[in-house]
């Protein structure tokens, strides 16, 4: 099966053949660089990790950008707020981001361009516009003319009159038509601004992608991605922008994350509803949060809540555990020359799920299916002494382990991850580790006496307090409900 991507211009899943083949450019439209990242931030940016991660994976060279909006009205009454300048505050909340999105594990991608750094290349796309009749300037301002591009919302598909019937013209501006966008803004006093053929002033916001991508990965190039909120009017504008300035097409597979919702509702400040990734890893594993949005497919809304996020953590530790007890059941085995089917299968699996649109919820499926046999496989008698059983169990061990590392999951030792979250998890419940441990040594004295009553009573008293027991050969071991 090759891989297929649903494209937003088309409205249906394509095969995907790059413009080049083996190689692909791939544009992400990254963060105003004015806040901290919220959980919509999380993932969308996730999404696009995997996304670059699978396709090196399958074989092809990936340049990946995303940009960095470090010019604009947010970042400038922002700066304006705290009396510090754009470039300061900007400078801030790109270092912040980027601690944000190691602490999820995504990896960097091949450029990281800043708006500030392309702004020739805006002012040649907005004069080259200009000298075809398709923008006009305007008291020092810029703008698109809509009505100059036959195809303006197509990607969106939406309807012309009726976004004209509704369309305004704010204060200040100077628009031949309400739909007009802005590729130049005059300087104010006290913003940042550069020297143009119209004045001093700054870029729109549109404009700077346009500049940036097509800097990077030429007028045309393969796969541009965001959140289903910039399908209008960004990405539709630079498509109009972009194309008009070039004359050919601009982007052959258009990529759109669904929604966030919290709670099932909307997310937003004034519902109180707000989470910044940095106040949700405050109380969640940061790669329980990747596999909790890992679990849905990219393209549908999922819902952040408590509930959900207790139950990707259960589903992250279902892994993590067989991946210890896989560990502690093969250590000191000899691996020489050891192969089977089973983590073959899994992978077959797993790239059909990724190549059906990078369906991460199903391909996290079949790792589970993998976790499951191995576990059945570990618990057999006398495993140790059957090398075929161990053979099978190994390499599913690193099957999980290789096609984890595909998706971003599973970076941490078992041992070391199922502790961490034990004891975060305990700082949430009435009881200390010590009086655990000293319930647990209790148990045992009561089992050695035979006294398996007051034994029962001990694991039932530590369940309702939410720790379960649980009794191997190698002792009596304990974790969260």
């Amino acid at each position: 099966m090759s891989l297929r991507i649903y494209n937003t211009m088309s409205g249906k899943k394509e095969e995907f053949q790059p413009l080049v083949p083996g190689k692909v450019g791939m544009y992400v439209c990254g963060v105003t660089v004015y806040d901290y990242c919220h959980i919509g931030h999380a993932r969308a940016n996730i999404v696009f990790d995997v996304i670059f991660r699978y396709l090196q994976f399958a074989g092809y060279e990936t340049t990946y950008v995303r940009n960095y909006t470090d010019v604009d009205d947010k970042i400038i009454n922002r700066a304006n707020e705290r009396g510090i300048s754009s470039q300061d505050l900007a400078e801030e909340f790109i270092k912040a981001f980027d601690e944000d999105m190691d602490s999820l594990g995504l990896i960097k991608p091949t450029h990281e361009p800043r708006a500030t750094e392309y702004i020739q290349p805006i002012i040649a796309i907005n004069q080259k516009l200009i000298d075809k009749g398709m923008a006009y300037e305007s008291s020092g301002d810029v703008y698109y003319s809509v009505d100059k591009f036959p195809n303006y919302l197509q990607l969106s598909k939406r309807n012309m009159e009726e976004m004209q019937a509704g369309a305004r013209v704010t204060p200040g501006e100077q628009k031949r038509n309400p739909m007009d966008f802005a590729l130049w803004k005059t300087a104010k006093p006290s913003e940042p601004s550069w020297e143009s053929p119209w004045g001093a002033g700054r870029p729109g916001w549109h404009i700077e992608c346009s500049a940036m991508s097509s800097s990077l990965l030429g007028d045309s190039f393969d796969i541009h991605g965001g959140g289903r909120d910039l399908i209008f009017p960004h990405h539709e504008n630079e498509i109009a922008q972009s194309e008009g300035a070039s004359d050919k097409p601009f982007v052959k597979y258009w990529v759109h994350n669904g929604f966030v919702n919290v709670d099932q509702k909307k997310m937003s400040k004034s519902l109180g509803n707000f989470f910044t990734i940095r106040d949700i890893l405050k109380t969640y594993d940061a790669e329980v949060v990747r596999f909790f949005i890992l679990s849905a497919h990219y393209r549908s809304p999922i819902d952040f809540s408590d509930q959900n996020l207790s139950e990707a953590q259960s589903g992250l530790r279902r892994f993590y555990e067989a991946l210890e007890s896989a560990g502690i059941a093969t250590e000191g085995l000899d691996q020489t020359d050891m192969t089977s089917e089973e983590g073959a299968n899994v992978e077959i699996k797993f790239r059909e799920a990724m190549d059906d649109d990078f369906n991460t919820a199903l391909a996290i499926a079949h790792l589970f299916d993998g976790v499951r046999t191995m576990n059945r496989l570990v618990s057999t008698k006398k495993f140790r002494k059957k090398p075929e059983l161990v053979a099978q169990v190994l390499d599913l061990d690193a099957t999980i382990l290789r096609l984890g590392e595909v998706i971003g999951l599973y970076r941490s030792q078992p041992t070391e991850w199922l502790d961490r979250v034990k004891y975060a998890g305990l700082a949430k419940l009435e009881i200390t580790q010590e009086q655990i441990e000293g319930l647990i040594e209790k148990r045992l004295q009561a089992r050695a006496e035979k006294d398996f009553a007051c034994g029962d009573e001990i694991r039932g008293e530590l369940e309702a307090k939410g720790i379960l027991l649980l009794d191997t050969r190698e002792g009596t071991s304990w974790r969260l409900k």
